[in-house]
């Protein structure tokens, strides 16, 4: 048990230095790009150079990086996230309300993709359909050779443009299909070889030797045997999740973290920016070390 908590731990503050490492250099690299909120305003609005070094001042723009960075983590770890350059609004209230649609996304996404490669890989495997393992095969190559992004400007001109079935922007049905067919993709090959793999085994056999039915077999002999691979995969897909979650925001015009992101980044509006990256990196850190400590949880072997 010991050392069990022990490479937890270890895990954890190695996600934890990843994260804090992404944080600092999303900081300094956003000011390695040209131009600040002011110039922006001044784009927009005509400012003169007395007024663009009294806006710089007042937003503390004017102050060295290292000064910038100490004083916005200071507060940061409190959970004050600053104001908006642009907006002028609390950067954590733009989280809470940002948020919410992000993470709806992200669990119905997780939850078709789960949901699909698990019905295909059981389907394909106790039947021995070459059929549904071809299907298996199709869906995994879907996943690796087609962006999330190109499959959800296909899907918009053909369901939205073409035929008028979908709404372009807004709507939540394409994005959660597009994200949930890559998960699916993912999870579903190497649970289908090590579902195949089980089938063969002496417990199964002996499972239907005993009459039992194909769905009790499925439930409560193989995927027992498959969940710490299935929970090794969901793992990875959560994590790269969330930069589809993202990618999808943007292009379906949802109020999300990414396009708030996005809208942050053209307004060079530093405070959102660093906040939503921030979430990001953090989410990324939480999910991993809870599918490690679940992982470990169900298959002893890995504390060894």
């Amino acid at each position: 048990m010991g050392a069990r908590l022990a490479g937890t731990g270890l895990g954890v503050a190695r996600l934890l230095f990843q994260a804090a490492g992404i944080v600092v250099l999303v900081f300094f690299l956003c000011r390695v790009v040209p131009g600040d909120a002011v110039d922006r305003m001044t784009l927009e609005g005509g400012l003169t150079l007395a007024q663009e070094a009294a806006l710089r001042a007042e937003m503390g723009l004017d102050r060295s990086l290292p000064v910038q960075f100490v004083d916005w983590a200071g507060g940061a770890l409190h959970g004050d996230f600053g104001t908006s350059l642009r907006y002028h609004r609390p950067v954590s209230d733009m989280l809470a309300t940002a948020l919410p649609s992000t993470l709806k996304l992200a669990g119905f996404s997780f939850l078709v993709g789960i949901g699909l490669a698990i019905g295909l890989a059981v389907a394909a495997a106790m039947s021995g359909s070459r059929w549904l393992a071809g299907l298996v095969n199709f869906v995994n190559v879907w996943s690796i050779a087609l962006p999330t992004f190109c499959v959800g400007v296909i899907a918009i001109l053909i369901f939205s443009i073409w035929l008028g079935w979908l709404p372009v922007i807004g709507g939540l049905l394409m994005p959660v299909l597009i994200l949930g067919m890559d998960n699916a993709g993912q999870i579903g090959k190497p649970l289908f070889e090590e579902l195949r793999e089980a089938t063969t085994s002496a417990h199964v056999r002996t499972a239907h030797a005993k009459g039992l039915g194909p769905v009790r077999v499925a439930l409560f002999h193989l995927l027992p045997t498959a969940l710490p691979v299935a929970l090794a995969m969901s793992g990875l897909v959560l994590a790269g999740l969330v930069a589809g979650t993202l990618t999808m925001e943007i292009l379906f015009g949802l109020p999300g973290l990414g396009s708030l992101m996005l809208n942050a980044i053209h307004g060079r509006d530093y405070p959102v920016v660093q906040a939503a990256i921030t979430v990001a990196a953090v989410g990324l850190v939480l999910i991993n070390a809870l599918m490690d400590i679940v992982h470990r949880a169900v298959d002893p072997r890995l504390s060894r």
